[in-house]
């Protein structure tokens, strides 16, 4: 694993502890030598986790599409900014420079992006481990809806596997780095992606 794509609110959320997340994860993420992946704002909690990594001398890659550029004001600091024409673009080429993929606390496109990354592992369209990151309880409820999920069969228990959840960013990045993709072959020739 050379590098890991956050995924995280525009805003920095009502509890403080959502911004020491991000510092410790940023803080992680450097210590580690890995590069960080994330959406190239320079507020909320993106700016958070991109700053705090940034001051331990870590890598940081932004992506962002030109729409945003103004909206969410482009982190100008980074190592390294891209801008591109669209959200899929901006999604796409996320994925391609990250190794795996973290949400921590946001709303529905924190949501969306960290559920088609993990679609793609599912499908076995890549190989790379995704997570949640769960800050004072923040993923509780979506963690218990996606159990029921399973429970009433419209995921499986192996897919929902696939989803690492953790308090810890360091647990979290300990288990990206010792977690094997499962064979996905099988469930999609058996109808069961």
């Amino acid at each position: 694993m050379k590098s890991v794509c956050v995924y995280c609110g525009s805003n920095e959320g009502r509890d403080p502890a959502y911004a020491e997340a991000a510092r410790a994860l940023g803080r992680e993420i450097a210590a580690r030598g890995l590069g960080l992946v994330y959406g190239g704002s320079s507020v909320g909690i993106m700016r958070v986790v991109a700053d705090t990594a940034l001051e331990r001398g870590g890598r940081v890659t932004g992506v962002i599409p030109e729409a945003l550029v103004r909206k969410e004001i482009a982190h100008r600091g980074l190592t390294e900014l891209h801008v591109t024409g669209s959200m899929h673009e901006r999604k796409t080429l996320m994925a391609d420079l990250s190794d795996a993929f973290v949400a921590l606390p946001g709303g529905i496109g924190t949501l969306e992006e960290l559920f088609e990354a993990w679609t793609w592992a599912q499908l076995g369209l890549h190989a790379k481990p995704c997570g949640l990151l769960n800050v004072a309880g923040y993923w509780d409820r979506l963690v218990a809806f996606l159990d029921h999920a399973v429970a009433e069969r419209f995921l499986k228990e192996a897919n929902r596997a696939m989803l690492l959840v953790s308090e810890d960013p360091a647990e979290l990045l300990d288990r990206f780095e010792a977690w094997r993709a499962p064979s996905v072959t099988k469930w999609i020739r058996e109808g069961e992606a």
